[in-house]
Protein backbone atom coordinates (compact mmCIF):
# COMPACT_ATOMS: atom_id res chain seq x y z
CA UNK A 1 0.00 0.00 0.00
CA UNK A 2 1.10 3.60 -0.70
CA UNK A 3 3.10 5.39 2.33
CA UNK A 4 1.38 8.14 3.87
CA UNK A 5 4.28 10.39 3.63
CA UNK A 6 3.78 10.27 -0.09
CA UNK A 7 0.54 11.85 -0.05
CA UNK A 8 1.98 15.15 1.25
CA UNK A 9 1.46 16.39 -2.70
CA UNK A 10 -2.14 15.43 -3.15
CA UNK A 11 -3.76 16.58 0.58
CA UNK A 12 -6.86 15.25 -0.83
CA UNK A 13 -5.73 12.45 -0.61
CA UNK A 14 -5.46 9.72 -4.21
CA UNK A 15 -7.90 9.60 -6.89
CA UNK A 16 -10.57 6.40 -6.91
CA UNK A 17 -11.35 5.08 -9.89
CA UNK A 18 -14.67 4.68 -10.70
CA UNK A 19 -16.24 1.03 -10.07
CA UNK A 20 -17.43 0.68 -13.52
CA UNK A 21 -13.77 1.87 -15.36
CA UNK A 22 -12.32 -0.22 -12.88
CA UNK A 23 -14.14 -3.38 -14.08
CA UNK A 24 -13.57 -2.05 -17.78
CA UNK A 25 -9.86 -1.81 -16.62
CA UNK A 26 -9.18 -4.94 -15.20
CA UNK A 27 -10.35 -6.75 -18.41
CA UNK A 28 -7.56 -5.13 -20.36
CA UNK A 29 -5.50 -6.09 -17.87
CA UNK A 30 -6.22 -9.51 -17.74
CA UNK A 31 -6.70 -9.79 -21.35
CA UNK A 32 -9.53 -12.43 -20.44
CA UNK A 33 -11.21 -12.45 -17.13
CA UNK A 34 -14.51 -13.55 -15.30
CA UNK A 35 -16.72 -11.30 -13.08
CA UNK A 36 -14.63 -12.59 -9.61
CA UNK A 37 -11.46 -11.86 -11.13
CA UNK A 38 -12.19 -8.74 -12.07
CA UNK A 39 -13.68 -7.94 -8.95
CA UNK A 40 -10.42 -9.48 -7.20
CA UNK A 41 -7.97 -7.43 -8.43
CA UNK A 42 -9.42 -4.09 -7.40
CA UNK A 43 -11.10 -5.82 -4.28
CA UNK A 44 -14.34 -4.33 -5.38
CA UNK A 45 -17.89 -6.43 -4.71
CA UNK A 46 -18.25 -9.32 -7.35
CA UNK A 47 -22.08 -8.30 -7.76
CA UNK A 48 -21.03 -4.72 -8.86
CA UNK A 49 -18.54 -5.90 -11.39
CA UNK A 50 -20.87 -7.83 -13.01
CA UNK A 51 -23.47 -5.21 -12.97
CA UNK A 52 -20.95 -3.19 -14.86
CA UNK A 53 -19.71 -5.89 -17.30
CA UNK A 54 -23.18 -6.56 -18.53
CA UNK A 55 -23.49 -2.94 -18.65
CA UNK A 56 -20.07 -2.52 -21.03
CA UNK A 57 -21.19 -5.14 -23.00
CA UNK A 58 -24.55 -3.85 -24.07
CA UNK A 59 -22.07 -0.86 -25.04
CA UNK A 60 -20.11 -3.08 -27.19
CA UNK A 61 -17.35 -2.53 -25.31
CA UNK A 62 -16.51 -6.19 -24.00
CA UNK A 63 -17.70 -9.53 -25.04
CA UNK A 64 -17.63 -13.10 -23.93
CA UNK A 65 -14.58 -15.34 -25.15
CA UNK A 66 -13.79 -18.78 -24.80
CA UNK A 67 -9.75 -20.46 -25.20
CA UNK A 68 -8.37 -23.38 -24.48
CA UNK A 69 -11.61 -24.13 -22.15
CA UNK A 70 -11.76 -20.69 -20.29
CA UNK A 71 -14.42 -18.56 -20.78
CA UNK A 72 -14.36 -14.77 -19.53
CA UNK A 73 -14.67 -10.94 -21.02
CA UNK A 74 -12.69 -9.41 -22.99
CA UNK A 75 -12.09 -5.81 -24.41
CA UNK A 76 -13.02 -5.00 -27.90
CA UNK A 77 -11.39 -2.45 -29.81
CA UNK A 78 -13.92 0.12 -29.28
CA UNK A 79 -13.47 -0.77 -24.87
CA UNK A 80 -9.93 -0.02 -25.21
CA UNK A 81 -10.62 3.44 -26.72
CA UNK A 82 -13.47 3.95 -24.41
CA UNK A 83 -11.35 2.96 -21.47
CA UNK A 84 -8.67 5.60 -22.88
CA UNK A 85 -10.52 7.78 -22.62
CA UNK A 86 -11.93 7.36 -19.44
CA UNK A 87 -8.26 7.13 -17.90
CA UNK A 88 -7.16 10.19 -19.58
CA UNK A 89 -10.05 12.35 -18.40
CA UNK A 90 -9.41 11.06 -14.63
CA UNK A 91 -5.90 11.72 -15.34
CA UNK A 92 -6.22 15.00 -16.61
CA UNK A 93 -8.62 15.79 -13.94
CA UNK A 94 -6.67 15.02 -11.11
CA UNK A 95 -3.46 17.05 -13.21
CA UNK A 96 -1.20 14.09 -12.75
CA UNK A 97 -0.42 13.40 -16.84
CA UNK A 98 3.46 14.88 -16.04
CA UNK A 99 3.72 12.97 -12.99
CA UNK A 100 2.77 9.75 -14.39
CA UNK A 101 4.81 9.97 -17.68
CA UNK A 102 7.79 10.57 -15.58
CA UNK A 103 7.08 7.64 -13.64
CA UNK A 104 6.46 5.15 -17.02
CA UNK A 105 9.27 6.77 -18.43
CA UNK A 106 11.51 5.60 -14.60
CA UNK A 107 9.82 2.34 -15.03
CA UNK A 108 10.76 1.98 -19.00
CA UNK A 109 14.49 2.35 -17.78
CA UNK A 110 14.04 -1.01 -15.83
CA UNK A 111 11.87 -3.02 -18.25
CA UNK A 112 14.44 -4.77 -20.04
CA UNK A 113 16.36 -5.83 -16.79
CA UNK A 114 13.06 -7.31 -16.10
CA UNK A 115 12.10 -9.63 -19.34
CA UNK A 116 16.16 -10.76 -19.33
CA UNK A 117 15.46 -11.86 -15.66
CA UNK A 118 12.64 -13.84 -16.75
CA UNK A 119 14.49 -15.54 -19.57
CA UNK A 120 17.48 -15.92 -17.72
CA UNK A 121 14.96 -18.11 -15.50
CA UNK A 122 13.76 -20.19 -18.38
CA UNK A 123 17.00 -20.64 -20.16
CA UNK A 124 20.74 -20.93 -19.89
CA UNK A 125 23.89 -21.71 -21.50
CA UNK A 126 24.40 -25.45 -21.75
CA UNK A 127 28.59 -24.94 -21.83
CA UNK A 128 28.22 -26.00 -25.76
CA UNK A 129 27.40 -22.18 -26.61
CA UNK A 130 23.76 -23.49 -26.98
CA UNK A 131 20.78 -22.12 -24.52
CA UNK A 132 19.04 -25.00 -22.85
CA UNK A 133 15.74 -25.51 -20.66
CA UNK A 134 17.29 -23.99 -17.10
CA UNK A 135 15.97 -27.46 -14.99
CA UNK A 136 17.21 -24.81 -11.96
CA UNK A 137 20.54 -27.71 -10.84
CA UNK A 138 22.54 -24.60 -10.91
CA UNK A 139 22.50 -22.52 -7.78
CA UNK A 140 24.58 -19.74 -8.85
CA UNK A 141 23.10 -18.59 -12.04
CA UNK A 142 19.53 -19.11 -10.27
CA UNK A 143 20.88 -17.03 -7.01
CA UNK A 144 22.02 -14.61 -10.27
CA UNK A 145 18.58 -14.19 -11.27
CA UNK A 146 17.22 -13.55 -7.48
CA UNK A 147 19.46 -10.85 -6.78
CA UNK A 148 17.95 -8.99 -10.24
CA UNK A 149 14.49 -10.07 -9.30
CA UNK A 150 14.70 -8.70 -5.81
CA UNK A 151 16.91 -5.58 -7.17
CA UNK A 152 13.69 -5.37 -9.31
CA UNK A 153 11.31 -5.33 -6.03
CA UNK A 154 12.68 -2.67 -4.80
CA UNK A 155 12.11 -0.71 -8.16
CA UNK A 156 8.31 -1.71 -8.44
CA UNK A 157 7.77 -0.71 -4.54
CA UNK A 158 9.09 2.39 -5.20
CA UNK A 159 7.08 3.12 -8.20
CA UNK A 160 4.12 1.48 -7.05
CA UNK A 161 3.85 3.46 -3.37
CA UNK A 162 4.51 6.41 -5.68
CA UNK A 163 2.11 6.24 -8.31
CA UNK A 164 -0.75 4.48 -5.24
CA UNK A 165 -0.41 7.78 -3.22
CA UNK A 166 -1.86 9.86 -6.22
CA UNK A 167 -3.92 6.64 -7.74
CA UNK A 168 -5.07 4.28 -5.83
CA UNK A 169 -5.35 1.44 -8.57
CA UNK A 170 -1.63 1.41 -8.89
CA UNK A 171 -1.02 0.64 -5.10
CA UNK A 172 -0.87 -3.10 -4.95
CA UNK A 173 1.09 -3.75 -7.76
CA UNK A 174 4.55 -3.47 -5.44
CA UNK A 175 3.02 -6.27 -3.05
CA UNK A 176 1.99 -8.38 -5.32
CA UNK A 177 5.53 -8.67 -7.30
CA UNK A 178 6.85 -9.30 -3.37
CA UNK A 179 4.14 -12.08 -2.76
CA UNK A 180 5.58 -14.15 -6.00
CA UNK A 181 9.24 -13.62 -5.26
CA UNK A 182 8.60 -14.77 -1.80
CA UNK A 183 7.10 -17.90 -2.97
CA UNK A 184 9.83 -18.56 -5.41
CA UNK A 185 12.60 -18.32 -2.44
CA UNK A 186 10.29 -20.95 -0.37
CA UNK A 187 10.68 -23.29 -3.58
CA UNK A 188 7.60 -22.20 -5.96
CA UNK A 189 9.98 -21.95 -8.85
CA UNK A 190 7.03 -20.98 -11.66
CA UNK A 191 5.95 -17.57 -9.73
CA UNK A 192 8.75 -16.48 -11.47
CA UNK A 193 6.77 -16.25 -15.02
CA UNK A 194 3.83 -18.32 -14.29
CA UNK A 195 0.81 -17.08 -16.59
CA UNK A 196 -3.14 -16.39 -15.74
CA UNK A 197 -1.21 -16.00 -11.81
CA UNK A 198 0.21 -12.89 -10.40
CA UNK A 199 3.94 -14.09 -11.10
CA UNK A 200 6.82 -11.96 -11.06
CA UNK A 201 6.24 -11.71 -14.65
CA UNK A 202 2.88 -11.25 -14.85
CA UNK A 203 2.91 -8.72 -12.36
CA UNK A 204 5.52 -6.43 -14.31
CA UNK A 205 3.68 -6.72 -17.58
CA UNK A 206 0.32 -5.38 -16.41
CA UNK A 207 2.07 -2.47 -14.49
CA UNK A 208 3.39 -1.79 -18.20
CA UNK A 209 -0.12 -2.24 -19.59
CA UNK A 210 -1.88 -0.23 -17.16
CA UNK A 211 0.71 2.53 -17.67
CA UNK A 212 0.44 2.38 -21.33
CA UNK A 213 -3.43 2.97 -21.08
CA UNK A 214 -3.35 5.45 -18.56
CA UNK A 215 -1.19 7.46 -20.88
CA UNK A 216 -2.82 6.53 -24.13
CA UNK A 217 0.81 5.12 -25.84
CA UNK A 218 0.27 2.41 -27.87
CA UNK A 219 2.62 -0.74 -28.22
CA UNK A 220 5.41 0.26 -30.75
CA UNK A 221 5.21 4.13 -30.37
CA UNK A 222 7.16 3.95 -26.91
CA UNK A 223 9.98 6.09 -26.38
CA UNK A 224 13.55 4.71 -26.25
CA UNK A 225 14.25 4.73 -22.12
CA UNK A 226 16.71 7.18 -20.96
CA UNK A 227 20.23 6.30 -20.83
CA UNK A 228 20.28 3.78 -23.39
Amino acid sequence: MANPTDLQDSPAGPVVSDPELLALHAVRLKGMVDDETAAAHYGLDPEVVGEALLDHEARGWVTRRAFAGTRGWALTDSGRAEGERRLAGELAAAGLGPFVRERYESFLADNARCLRACTDWQLRPDGAGRLAVNDHGDAEWDGRVLDELTALEGVIESLSDGLGARLLRFDRYGARFAGALARVRRGELSWVDRVREDSCHTVWMELHEDLLATLGIARGEEPEPRGE
